[in-house]
């Protein structure tokens, strides 16, 4: 059975134990030796025995009271709870309650006691006007794209300068399906009035007013002010193009932007910081210029956006095919030529050989 140490022992067998030690007591082998062959505690077995032979009696119970002596008041728990639930204490940690309700006389707790109430009562996330949403908040809707211009997606990113604390912002529009950058726009100042030059210049680029109402694209933004200002949601509304808003602290729900600014500044040639707005804008134009014309993105196939978003990927794509099919053919070709040469060289080189030898 081996070692009875630091385990429960059903009821029945230690009542089975006791009654085996008791028949050995009356043989004259003495308790201690016999815990020793079953290799069992001596003061359990004492323990078992102050309790009875009955099997009720000998049940595995936690040691200690089941309720102990100096156990929270009731009283303690609700007015930690109260205090706990306001929004005057609602950024205070258990420890933080544990002390401010010892300072003004509420109640006296340790730190763990304060921990366990709140735990039981769910009460350990954000608490008051601070905590979390509801978690039924849903990601914006985004139907299958077939060509260019049916979604936007845009947002605004620091540009350090010389200066510390001083910044350009960088005002960015990308077509999610083709991953062209439709428009950029580089300002000192964040706010709504620089986001509607952006998308007035934008809209006049691409001719989006050309487009049915029902077909101009939709845009995809996060919450910041300058993208609910009701400036920026008037012009696209004017102009028909469906405004969605990403959910607070979810750069997962507009990852093309957010992958289009760490392309930007993950660049060998991104200078970090910038002297001023002219040295910005110049860098800018030759970059965004190499991105769309020359940079062959992953996400499209390894086309360029501007590729992409003339309706050319599909074209490119069949025709590499058709290219590497082609070469297949060829080197298979080429390969088996080779290979017949190399066996006809051989088989001339074995016939002198065999005319020698029948001669000889």
């Amino acid at each position: 059975m081996g070692k009875i140490e630091a385990k429960w022992i059903d009821p029945v067998i230690k009542e089975q134990i006791l009654m085996l030690i008791e028949e050995t007591q009356l043989k004259g082998i003495s308790l201690k030796r016999t815990c020793s062959w079953l290799r069992i505690n001596r003061r359990r077995v004492v323990a078992w025995k102050q309790k009875g032979f009955q099997a009720d009696l000998l049940e595995n119970r936690k040691p200690g009271p089941k309720k102990a002596l100096h156990c929270l008041l009731p009283e303690e728990e609700e007015k930690l709870l109260s205090m706990a639930k306001s929004d005057d204490y609602a950024d205070l940690s258990h420890r933080a309650l544990a002390i401010k309700g010892g300072e003004e006389n509420r109640f006296f707790l340790s730190f763990s006691s304060v921990y366990r109430v709140l735990c039981r009562a769910n009460l350990m996330g954000p608490r008051g006007t601070a905590r979390i949403g509801s978690g039924r908040s849903t990601p914006p809707e985004r139907e299958v794209l077939s060509a260019a211009n049916q979604r936007w997606c845009w947002d605004i990113s620091y540009l350090p300068t010389h200066e510390k604390g001083l910044f350009l912002f960088l005002y960015l529009i990308i077509d999610e399906y083709s991953r062209k950058v439709i428009h950029w726009h580089i300002s000192w100042s964040l706010s709504a009035p620089e986001a509607i030059i952006l998308f007035e210049e934008a809209i006049m680029k691409e001719n989006i007013m050309d487009l049915p109402e029902d077909q101009r694209p939709e845009i995809i933004n996060d919450r910041g002010s300058q993208m609910k200002a009701k400036s920026t949601q008037d012009l696209l509304a004017e102009h028909q193009m469906p405004q969605k808003f990403a959910r607070p602290r979810t750069p997962n729900d507009n990852p093309f932007i957010e992958a289009a600014f760490s392309t930007v500044k993950r660049a060998h040639e991104y200078p970090g910081q910038f002297l001023d707005l002219e040295v910005a804008i110049n860098y800018f134009s030759k970059y965004f210029d190499w991105f769309n014309n020359h940079h062959y993105h992953s996400g499209i196939n390894y086309v360029t956006p501007n590729q992409a978003h003339d309706g050319l990927m599909d074209q490119i794509l069949a025709q590499r095919q058709i290219q590497q099919q082609q070469q297949c053919w060829r080197r298979r070709e080429k390969n088996i030529r080779k290979q017949n040469e190399t066996e006809n060289q051989h088989q001339q080189k074995a016939q002198p050989s065999r005319t020698c030898s029948v001669i000889n």
